[in-house]
């Protein structure tokens, strides 16, 4: 799934890509994922508006148009957006006047799109917690302190910290030296404060190298993100351990694979 720092590679080349540019087509090949209006309505309200600004809540990207209009796209499991010349396999294509593209792909149908004059009053985005580059480490501490969750499950609860998926969950604890499944009460002041410095740290070099192609994503041209082959612990089952060599060890936790060193994180 796309997390925080791949919906943010996103939002910056669509901002390159395609603002300013006006709206002069629309097909849905799906309408599964379009969510609101539905059908011939979406493509009306759509066609000839403009691309004033590109935002990002979280995980979720949200075009502001001309026409105080927003098109709310969330990604969810398997959905990404390319650039260029129209798909066969997409399920939204939207074109441009310049006769650009901007393909809306999701083998699974898990995504969701949505035209509307305000995203802030949707509930997905109004249970958004804060993103752990809007709170300092004093407040993530006593957040952590609130709650008998896993650690890893706690920060992975979007309704308290948004944009951390699976893959910089265990990235983050791997950097802080801290096991997934302790409760997330049983973090000292300085452990917690350690995993927040680390969640922003490995969250920054994902955003640098483009994200993580470990399913589906990939950037708006087509290409992997950069940050899979830098991961440390995720996916990394069975295989040693950069710090001491101990072998990476996989559990379920919460439902989700999870990958971890138990030498190193404590």
């Amino acid at each position: 799934m796309p997390e925080l720092p791949e919906v943010e590679t996103i939002k910056k080349d669509l901002t390159r890509r395609i603002k300013n540019k006006k709206v002069a087509e629309v097909k849905i090949n799906k309408n599964k994922v379009v969510k609101e209006p539905s059908g011939n309505k979406f493509k009306k309200e759509l066609i000839g508006k403009t691309v004033k600004n590109i935002k990002r809540k979280a995980k979720v990207l949200i075009i502001e148009l001309s026409g105080n209009r927003f098109l709310v796209i969330h990604l969810r499991i398997a959905g990404w957006l390319l650039y260029g010349e129209e798909e066969k396999n997409a399920r939204v294509v939207v074109k441009f006047s310049d006769r650009t593209v901007l393909n809306y792909m999701d083998q699974r149908l898990l995504g969701e799109l949505r035209l509307r004059k305000d995203y802030q009053d949707l509930d997905f985005i109004k249970r958004l917690g804060p993103e752990p580059f809007e709170i300092d480490g004093s407040d993530f501490a006593k957040i952590t302190k609130k709650r008998n969750a896993s650690i890893k499950s706690l920060i992975m609860n979007q309704n308290i910290i948004s944009g951390i998926g699976n893959i910089y969950a265990q990235e983050a604890l791997f950097l802080a030296k801290i096991n997934p499944k302790r409760k997330s009460n049983s973090l000292s002041r300085r452990e917690a404060m350690r995993l927040h410095k680390k969640l922003i740290e490995v969250l920054k070099e994902a955003i640098k190298h483009k994200g993580s192609s470990v399913d589906l994503y990939r950037v708006l041209g087509g290409q992997k993100g950069g940050m899979e082959e830098r991961l440390r612990v995720y996916g990394r089952e069975g295989k040693k351990c950069f710090a001491c060599g101990e072998k990476i060890k996989k559990i379920t936790l919460s439902g989700r694979g999870t990958c971890f060193c138990l030498r190193c994180q404590k």
